[in-house]
């Protein structure tokens, strides 16, 4: 068998349309590897700034308590940022004019701003699983086209030269099967990752779904025992566990 054939024998006999598929295929892994690393940092943070977030969040004993804190906890997650628009809607209804923009008052106001914070987080955790997605689809299908354009021109070659033994036709085959094997090289890794932030994804806005609801209850539960007689209040404890029908926030998955 001759000497030299190999990676470095493929890369100096293939043509153009190799090259470029081969650039194509180097180019979403580069973009890929980089969105999977970033994304699991950032991931990562964010779960344990959240973490800490709701540990000192549920410290607090009332909603008077967590307008006066709001802005001393830490706004570097979704869910300080879910809190602090809820905050904020709920004081600014107060000016005039504002609560006429909802249907049915404060509440109404409230249920908007927080399907607004879980649709723009959604969509905040959703940029760049489409460029990982492509990889892991379209890789394998951009490397099988590279090897069938390879073994075309290796083929050509063996029948201009006349010579068809095994040993001169297995090594261009073999070197355009690597087309192939760089596909699935990309695309493997870029499945496992999307697969697993589609996961993580569905589960952090469950959670911040979650805690979505509980801001309603609070927020509502306060504010109908703000409007209440004062008579009326001394005679019933004051308790977050009220249960009032709220609406379901559903973000988009």
């Amino acid at each position: 068998m001759e000497n030299g054939l190999g990676f470095s024998h493929f890369l100096a006999q293939i043509d153009q349309i190799g090259t470029s598929v081969l650039i194509l295929l180097l180019s979403l892994s580069v973009a890929s590897w980089y969105l999977i690393i970033s994304k699991s940092v950032s991931n990562f943070i964010a779960t344990r700034r959240a973490n800490l977030f709701l540990e000192n969040f549920w410290k607090l004993n009332s909603l008077q308590e967590l307008q006066l804190n709001i802005k001393n906890l830490p706004n570097d997650n979704a869910f300080s940022e879910l809190a602090k628009q809820a905050i904020e809607t709920t004081k600014n209804s107060q000016k005039v004019g504002l609560e006429k923009i909802a249907a049915s008052g404060v509440n109404e106001l409230l249920t908007r701003t927080l399907k607004n914070g879980l649709e723009q987080e959604s969509t905040r955790i959703e940029s760049g699983l489409t460029i990982i997605a492509s990889a892991g689809s379209a890789a394998p299908y951009i490397g099988l086209f590279g090897t069938v354009w390879g073994i075309y021109h290796a083929l050509i070659q063996i029948g201009l030269s006349g010579q068809g033994t095994l040993d001169k036709v297995a090594g261009p085959v073999g070197e355009a099967l690597i087309m192939t094997a760089l596909g699935l090289a990309v695309a493997i890794p870029a499945v496992l990752a999307y697969n697993a932030f589609i996961r993580r994804n569905r589960i952090w806005m469950s959670k911040l779904d979650d805690f979505a609801h509980d801001l309603y209850t609070i927020i509502t539960v306060d504010n109908q025992s703000n409007k209440q007689p004062e008579a009326a209040i001394q005679n019933q404890p004051h308790s977050f566990s009220v249960v009032v029908d709220t609406p379901v926030f559903e973000a988009k998955q």
